[in-house]
């Protein structure tokens, strides 16, 4: 059987990188700054592919690579910090559905000013939780 996304758990993912990881003893840098810092330059390589030009055939191994290098560090810090990663996703969907309500976002006729007043409120709303 082929593994792909369909019948690959996140808890696989996570495992495969932890043990790629513990078999060259490199958990000691696997800081939780370092990784933060690893996925955001693998996010600027990803960007690259996009640069100059807009996407093409030609670079989408380029792209898919610099995806997967994203992934692995994303799966080695939820590792390192005991993070479940689909707990948080779905945590982060909803609070976002909040966010980004359907009466403002699925007409297909927003603008970047209904984006930039629903983003203000929210941060202004979170500033006074503080």
């Amino acid at each position: 059987m082929t593994t792909n996304d369909n019948n690959t758990t996140i808890a696989e993912l996570k495992q495969l990188v932890a043990t790629f990881r513990d078999e060259r003893n490199w958990k000691k840098h696997h800081t939780p700054k370092n990784l933060a810092m690893s996925i955001a330059i693998e996010a600027a390589e990803l960007m690259e592919n996009f640069q100059w030009d807009d996407y093409t055939e030609t670079n989408h191994q380029d792209i898919r690579d610099e995806l997967a290098d994203i992934l692995i560090y994303c799966f080695n810090m939820a590792e390192t910090l005991d993070i479940d990663i689909s707990q948080a996703y779905r945590s982060k969907l909803s609070a976002a559905a909040k966010k980004y309500p359907i009466e403002i976002f699925s007409q297909g006729n927003d603008s970047a000013a209904d984006y930039k007043r629903v983003k203000q409120a929210y941060r202004a709303e979170k500033n006074t939780k503080k």
